[in-house]
């Protein structure tokens, strides 16, 4: 039983560590509201393709995020509804803490209405 819990606990951490990298929640934020391309992804980001391009396989590897191709374009959307709430009730609590940078809380709280 204690492997089994064990096991669970990895299966925990890895799925936060999907999380634990700022590009990504910052990818999750692009994404949560309506698929977008690999360029409009770059654009939005304003980082390098290869980069961001890492971090999306990263994150389509572990099912975060659902992957299109059509023609030559690939467009991604968020495949998991559980990591959407998660990160936007981590957001909301951060920004309750960030009241007096209201532009910023603002910008963090975008997609969640």
């Amino acid at each position: 039983e204690m492997d089994q819990l064990s096991e669970a606990f990895d299966a925990v951490a890895a799925y936060f560590d999907v999380l634990s990298e700022p590009m990504r929640l910052r990818i999750m934020h692009i994404v949560c509201e309506s698929e977008k391309t690999v360029s409009q992804i770059v654009e939005e980001l304003g980082a390098s393709q290869t980069n961001v391009s890492r971090h999306l396989g990263i994150m389509h590897r572990n099912g975060v995020l659902a992957r299109r191709k059509q023609g030559n374009r690939v467009y991604y959307s968020s495949a998991d509804t559980t990591m959407v709430e998660l990160c936007r009730a981590i957001c909301k609590n951060i920004s309750r803490r960030m009241d007096d940078k209201l532009p910023l809380r603002r910008e963090l709280l975008r997609p969640m209405h």
